[in-house]
């Protein structure tokens, strides 16, 4: 993805797009337009109970990058289910971002750029005429929605990008303020991230030493923690008593 590179570029050692895997002359060309920058599932604990799970990719191609996630919550046939699926230009501009819940509800929604503002179109009923809320905020503007933790990774990856440096063999980072659109609930917000450090702490116990970032908005902090690939291993909410680690 156009920002990971521009994270490659500003610091070699974030390897964020050291993931290995090998094809045949046949996909060549496929390679070349798509590269698997992520993947995976975040397991989401409320109060140390197994509440929902996110599957996520992050892809790479030769016009942008596309973030995909789909949320199921725990409940049998009762359980709510969303997908997302987020495109960005080569720069990291928004292109689309698309939502629609799989159950209980077909709602759907989505985010286009148009001159200077964000336009999103919901559709409480597919088939229903769309209502519209413009958003004046630049294209460069990041979706940070309700329930897509991946979301918050890629937040991360575009603050190590423009916040941090190396300098003297240390690896420097500023607080930073980011233009976010949540687009479920109808708002755009400022948030911050400010760095924390290096933190030990067990993952699926194992002992680990992570990046600790700190991401604040109006509902509150969050504390995101990233491993030495700067991908996200574990969020916790405080305040909600909600934690989400990497399966």
């Amino acid at each position: 993805m156009a920002l990971i590179r521009r994270l490659v570029g500003f610091v070699a050692c974030l390897g964020i797009l050291g993931v290995g895997f090998s094809v045949n002359a046949k996909d060549k060309e496929k390679e070349a337009a798509d590269k698997t920058v992520d993947s995976g599932t975040f397991s989401v604990l409320k109060n140390g109970r197994h509440v929902a799970t996110e599957t996520f990719s992050v892809h790479e191609g030769s016009g942008g990058s596309t973030v995909a996630a789909q949320l199921k919550s725990d409940g049998g046939a009762d359980s709510a289910a969303q997908a997302s699926e987020l495109k960005l230009s080569k720069t990291g501009d928004l292109i689309r971002y698309a939502w629609h819940e799989v159950s209980p509800g077909k709602a759907e929604l989505e985010v286009t750029p148009n001159d200077q503002f964000l336009i999103e179109r919901i559709t409480p009923v597919p088939g229903d005429k769309a209502t519209e809320q413009p958003f004046l905020m630049p294209t460069s503007s990041m979706v940070l929605d309700n329930n897509s933790f991946v979301h918050r990774e890629v937040l991360a990856w575009r603050y190590l990008a423009t916040s941090c440096k190396q300098e003297d063999g240390n690896f420097l980072c500023t607080p930073a303020q980011f233009g976010v659109i949540v687009p479920q609930d109808r708002l755009s917000m400022k948030v911050s991230l400010t760095p924390v450090g290096k933190e030990k702490l067990k993952i699926k116990g194992a002992e680990r030493e992570l990046l600790r970032l700190n991401l604040k908005d109006d509902s509150g902090e969050w504390a995101l923690w990233l491993d030495d690939q700067y991908k996200l291993m574990r969020i916790l909410v405080a305040a909600d008593n909600t934690e989400v680690v990497r399966d």
